[in-house]
């Protein structure tokens, strides 16, 4: 499954379009076709990182959905 899919599924069902919509920004640079710039993707995949952390804060994502989210950001672009 992919990591967005993921997130997605791993985020509480009442957040879940609110946080669709962010993903569609992160989604556009890190899975576009064309390879985009090393550096955007790697500022973008921390982005992501400090976004998916911030959701684990405020308990929208679980600690453990967090962890492999995180472990698969810096596997995928980092």
């Amino acid at each position: 499954m992919r990591t967005f899919d993921l997130i997605r599924d791993a985020v509480l069902p009442d957040f879940r379009d609110r946080v669709a919509e962010y993903l569609i920004q992160y989604e556009a640079v890190l899975l576009a076709e064309t390879a985009p710039d090393p550096e955007l993707v790697s500022a973008t995949a921390n982005q992501l990182r400090g976004y998916l952390r911030g959701l684990n804060t405020t308990r929208v994502l679980g600690m453990a959905d967090w962890e492999e989210l995180d472990r698969r950001v810096v596997n995928t672009w980092l």
